[in-house]
């Protein structure tokens, strides 16, 4: 098979949670633990830093991996999902995986993976892992998928685990409240290693220091230190947040990474050039100004949509679409109702038909056209909008992918 071929493969064979959802989901580590012993256990030649969090891991990985590599780390980065192309998910100091690694390295396993029923994402894991230890990085930062205790990445023992912060996402996986999620993402805690958290919350804070104590792991709360401010590239609001948890995690590595004030400057200001970030308040143009951003659930939305209604505008624009197991009725509250909408369903089969989001926003008193594909609605806004506009473009990640 070539790369389409072995890529469209690994997408239609097995579950994957970006395109089906629920039936993605697997409840233990088993055939990851099978897959790494037929790999010869790579997780465990990893220098690692393991990173979960409802919201702000794909920022903060990749704010640590700017930085690592401007401190002179050969640095793996695995991250998901992705947003055009597989090997996004996959990159050393930002570059994606080959086309000709991906095809290879499921030629050769094939065979296991059918026999053991693999999930899409246990074999990207490995994949990953495997690609890390064979290229020889100095340094791999580790996305998880979805929650911790129970995801694929959760064998490996890292240098430090850190969590982002604790929202209302996945609850049919992860459980229905702040506590019940954050017990799930402490699974990453792991025994005598060291832990960040960034954002809390009174319910969440006890859990995390439990599991500390449980595990007999440091652990360090980000925001409850002052840190100076930097001038970074990344300029949604919300990463103020998420620069706070880089830092306490560089501090926190101090002793075994060598990282100088130099690095932090230039890996926040690079980041995106360095590791080849989207999708994070990203202006893609001007006059109308669009931003696109993949904040997808309410934890994630409120920050950006305050941000979206504090810019200047003539009239506000919204292309807005979700995936159907988003709960609307906790973000359709958040969205303005002086705005035009432009209501659409992202292209993957779990898309929310547009009439049914349109119906929904409704409710909430938010009016506008509906439209089958995002490009379409994206250039309706644009053609209806004039100079001093803004348009913003998100409410899934995958309507951003279909712009960028």
């Amino acid at each position: 098979m070539n790369y389409k071929e072995t890529t469209e493969w690994m997408f239609r064979q097995l579950p994957m949670y970006q395109l089906q959802g629920a039936s993605a989901y697997k409840k233990d580590l088993t055939n990851t633990l099978l897959l790494a012993n037929h790999l010869g256990n790579p997780e465990r030649r990893l220098k690692a830093i393991h990173i979960a969090g409802t919201n702000g891991k794909g920022s903060t990985s990749s704010m640590l991996a700017s930085i690592l590599q401007e401190a002179g780390y050969k640095t793996g980065l695995y991250t998901s999902p992705h947003l055009k192309d597989f090997r996004e998910r996959i990159k050393i100091n930002g570059q994606d995986i080959s086309e000709a690694f991906v095809v290879d390295f499921v030629a050769r396993n094939k065979v296991f993976f059918e026999q053991e029923s693999l999930s899409f994402f246990e074999m990207t894991v490995g994949l990953a892992f495997d690609y890390f230890v064979q290229e020889g990085v100095d340094i791999a930062i580790i996305e998880t998928g979805m929650g911790g205790r129970l995801d694929s990445t959760n064998i490996i023992t890292p240098l430090l685990s850190v969590i982002t912060n604790i929202g209302m996402d996945h609850t049919q996986f992860l459980g229905d409240t702040l506590q019940a999620i954050a017990g799930e993402k402490a699974g990453i805690i792991k025994p005598g290693i060291p832990v960040v958290i960034g954002e809390y919350t009174a319910e969440t804070r006890p859990v995390f220091e439990q599991k500390a104590v449980e595990t007999g792991s440091d652990i360090y709360f980000a925001f409850d230190r002052n840190w100076p401010e930097y001038d970074s590239v990344l300029k949604g609001d919300y990463q103020k947040k998420n620069r706070a948890t880089v830092l306490q995690s560089i501090d926190v590595l101090k002793g075994v990474l060598q990282v100088d004030e130099a690095d932090i400057q230039r890996g926040l200001l690079n980041v995106v050039a360095n590791t080849g970030l989207r999708g994070r308040w990203e202006q893609i143009h001007e006059n109308p100004t669009v931003i696109a951003d993949t904040a997808h659930n309410s934890h994630g939305l409120k920050p950006v949509l305050e941000q979206v209604i504090a810019q200047p505008y003539k009239t506000l624009r919204f292309v807005l679409g979700v995936v159907n197991d988003k709960k609307l009725d906790e973000i359709l509250p958040l969205f303005p109702k002086n705005a035009m909408y432009y209501f659409t369903r992202p292209d993957v089969p779990r898309g929310l038909d547009a009439q049914i989001l349109a119906d929904d926003a409704k409710k909430y008193g938010l009016e506008g056209k509906i439209f089958s594909d995002v490009n379409v609605a994206y250039e309706a806004a644009l053609q209806d909008a004039e100079a001093d506009d803004f348009i913003y473009v998100g409410g899934s990640t995958f309507v951003v992918a279909e712009i960028l």
